[in-house]
């Protein structure tokens, strides 16, 4: 199975070990980390146990992270995947840098790993869950077709909850 996605203009490939510190400058970004990780800055260390994870999720579930690169310049767009919790759905996941916010690249990115998804692993489901005031997140999981499916206020901060389920007619 060929875990490299790509789409007009993005790259995407699953995020390694070696990717670390660009992976933490990401996820460290002041715009990036405020809805990703509730405005708090995660160590080095965290960022490459979240990587790990991801690896040993691609072994076992052939799924986790990818970093999203622009195709032309092979730029840090951002990143985009699933994290699992236990034998739970798994849950859509996105971030993009702020220098290219607006110009469609979280739809993009996400897109491509929500087909994988369906289409690749022929996984029944997909959940995400959003910040409430996210609302340009809140329109990419609308634009991908989920559908919201609840609320809840977690830790103080109002969540939305979105699904989509594979479509029969996808081989």
């Amino acid at each position: 199975m060929r875990l490299e996605l790509e789409t007009s203009r993005l790259r995407l490939q699953p995020c390694r070990i070696e990717d670390d510190k660009r992976v933490h400058a990401l996820w460290t970004n002041a715009c990036v980390r405020h809805f990703l990780f509730d405005d708090r800055l995660i160590s080095l260390d965290e960022a490459r146990s979240f990587i790990e994870r991801s690896l040993a999720h691609f072994a076992q579930h052939g799924y986790g992270l990818w970093l999203v690169l622009a195709r032309d310049t092979n730029q840090l767009v951002g990143f985009a995947g699933f994290l699992r919790l236990e034998a739970e759905t798994p849950r859509l996941i996105y971030g993009i840098h702020p220098d290219f916010w607006g110009c469609g690249c979280a739809t993009e990115a996400a897109g491509a790993v929500l087909s994988y998804a369906f289409e690749g692993l022929a996984l029944p489901q997909v959940k995400a869950d959003v910040d409430e005031p996210n609302v340009a997140s809140v329109r990419v999981l609308e634009k991908l077709g989920m559908r919201r499916t609840g609320r809840a206020v977690v830790q103080g901060r109002p969540l939305l909850y979105f699904e989509k389920s594979r479509s029969l007619d996808v081989v």
